[in-house]
């Protein structure tokens, strides 16, 4: 049978320290199922009972404020109870109560009786005990709000384990000795006063199942999975499992073996994982295939005009991504983003244009775009409104802006506007995304990024570099970038995770016809807007180039494409809100009719039909 010790990690840990300590915090992962020494998959607790017992301790008592006790029999419990308890001050027998039903091998008590049985244990039996409490996060109340009975517990169980008789026989030394050992899901549920600074305790920490132990876990449960794949030892399919259930529990394993038994038809492994994290049966990147691929480019330039060296940039990506060359998908780090990408050039030009049309073709929705302006994140401890406020600080029930998107939509593309504008500290957090593909918030639960698209954007050297040859100015802006990231914030490595290649540059907008273009591709959400709320037939122009060209000849192209449609705004929009607005009082008068762009000169007056 395999050792143990290369399966769970903390068991040698636990069997070193339980020889030496008087008391033991077990905590994290604590309610997860575990293998024990001879293999087989049971929850925590009872692996902690079997490895006690097999290291010479007699009994093993488990103790929960609702539970009572449990783990030893009634005549055994009646024994250790019996241990110092002749009688107290007032000649009379002392008793912390009898089995409520022997059946159960449970018997209810109050805190101060169990840890007056264990105290008595400690100090004056010779037997070897382990008193295991249960749940004991739920034990005391707020820290620094103890009631008197809370104090009165914490010196019962301090002044046990530090008067409990010291063993200095050598023959005696390498045994075990009465132990008190407290269960809880995270250290800081126990007053930090009865365990700091205190060598009679230890910690052992249940971190979530490393790889080896995902991977044991899913060979044991291999007769109930049913996918597509064949989980067959050391197969691609079983890899690609395990690296899909990192940051899972072997519980969470279980659940979705279980899950997929109850499937109508066979799933494949992604589409496993997706049901059971997401409640998505099919995985957007499952969709992301051949036939798609081939229409990316036509797909992006129907939205974003004048850009097609960057358009290109993108498909290379998605491609690369797609045939698995690039590390961002099907690659044995499932668990990072399966994309970043860095869009600099001049303000207005189609780079949040671009995210936003990427995101519509990645995931069939323009709104799983998320977007973060990261000139409000340009202090200190803004990091905190993106993963949220640690525990006592105001904000800590809301979580962090940024944690709370991914987990309320995990198939997302992410965007993070102005990147240079946020405060140096935020980049950190960016590189531990890019390097793990996780968060953890201010609540201590992990959020996931491997299913993001990450995608930032920057004007970074704008004022410096000058229109030339597409190829001149993309240059320009990669060295900008490049200096920025190295020189100003130090920060050589968040780039260096991004890829240079992933660094698309954005060109300079002078030609009018791509002014023409992005003001022709506004237009198409007027029109359906109209349609939609006055319900008319057509929106139509006497001559719509000459109209457009009017408009265009009136942008500032140093504002890009964002003058263009401030210039639409001002010159058509406006006039024809306020045409709507004197023209028509009810929509039974435009209904099902034509709206006509009558030009005279620089101005345009409307005709309905």
């Amino acid at each position: 049978m395999e050792n143990t010790a290369s399966i769970n990690t903390w068991l040698e840990n636990f069997k070193r320290q339980s020889l030496i300590r008087r008391a033991l915090i077990v905590s994290g992962n604590v309610i997860d199922l575990s293998f024990s020494e001879s293999g087989q998959l049971q929850p925590v607790n009872t692996t902690l009972n079997d490895t006690l017992k097999k290291q010479g301790f007699q009994h093993v008592v488990f103790y929960s404020r609702v539970g009572g006790v449990s783990g030893i029999t009634p005549q055994q419990w009646n024994d250790l109870q019996a241990v110092g308890f002749q009688s107290d001050s007032t000649g009379e027998a002392y008793d912390v109560g009898d089995f409520d039903d022997a059946n159960t091998g449970r018997t209810e008590l109050t805190p101060k009786d169990f840890f007056s049985v264990a105290e008595q244990i400690l100090l004056k039996s010779k037997q070897r005990v382990a008193f295991i409490v249960d749940w004991s996060n739920y034990l005391f109340g707020q820290v620094n709000s103890l009631s008197e009975a809370e104090r009165a517990w914490l010196q019962q169980i301090s002044r046990s384990l530090r008067d409990a008789e010291l063993i200095l026989l050598e023959q005696e030394v390498a045994k075990p000795q009465s132990l008190l050992i407290f269960l809880c899901s995270g250290q800081n549920a126990l007053p930090p006063n009865l365990y700091l600074n205190n060598p009679l305790f230890a910690e052992v920490n249940l971190a979530l199942p490393n790889r080896k132990e995902r991977e044991k876990a899913i060979a044991s449960l291999q007769y109930i999975f049913q996918v597509q794949e064949d989980l067959q030892p050391q197969s691609r399919a079983l890899n690609d499992l395990v690296d899909h259930t990192d940051s899972l529990t072997i519980r969470d394993i279980y659940n979705m073996a279980r899950l997929s038994r109850q499937q109508q038809e066979t799933l494949s492994i992604n589409n496993l994982v997706s049901l059971y994290r997401f409640g998505k049966r099919q995985s957007p990147w499952e969709q992301l295939n051949h036939d798609k691929l081939k229409d990316t480019k036509t797909t992006l330039q129907m939205r974003v005009k004048g850009q097609d060296q960057a358009i290109e940039a993108v498909n290379k990506i998605l491609v690369r991504a797609y045939t698995g060359l690039s590390g961002l998908q099907h690659s044995s780090k499932a668990k990072t983003p399966k994309g970043a990408l860095f869009f600099v050039g001049p303000t207005g030009v189609g780079k949040t244009e671009l995210a936003k049309s990427l995101a519509q073709f990645l995931f069939g929705d323009e709104d799983a775009c998320i977007r973060f302006d990261m000139s409000e994140f340009n202090h200190e401890h803004a990091d905190q409104r993106l993963v949220g406020a640690p525990p006592g600080y105001v904000g800590y029930e809301e979580g962090g802006q940024l944690t709370n998107a991914v987990k309320t939509r995990p198939f997302s593309l992410l965007l993070f506007d102005e990147i240079e504008k946020a405060h140096p500290r935020i980049l950190d957090k960016f590189l531990q995304i890019l390097e793990d593909g996780r968060l953890t918030d201010g609540k201590g639960e992990t959020v996931l990024f491997s299913d993001t698209f990450i995608v930032f954007t920057s004007n970074i050297g704008a004022s410096n570099i000058k229109p030339s040859t597409p190829t001149q100015v993309a240059e320009q802006f990669k060295m900008e970038v490049q200096a920025h990231f190295q020189e100003k914030l130090e920060r050589p490595e968040l780039l260096g995770r991004i890829g240079d290649a992933n660094i698309i540059p954005f060109n300079f907008i002078n030609d009018d016809s791509i002014l023409i273009d992005i003001a022709r591709a506004k237009l198409r959400p007027l029109k359906e807007r109209l349609m939609e709320k006055w319900g008319i037939k057509d929106f139509i122009f006497d001559d719509e180039v000459n109209a457009l060209s009017t408009i265009v000849h009136s942008v500032n192209k140093q504002h890009g494409g964002r003058g263009v449609l401030n210039a639409l705004t001002n010159q058509l929009f406006d006039p024809l809100a306020d045409f709507l607005f004197k023209t028509v009082q009810h929509v039974d008068q435009i209904k099902h009719r034509t709206i006509r762009v009558v030009q005279a000169g620089k101005f345009f007056d409307f005709e309905i039909e």
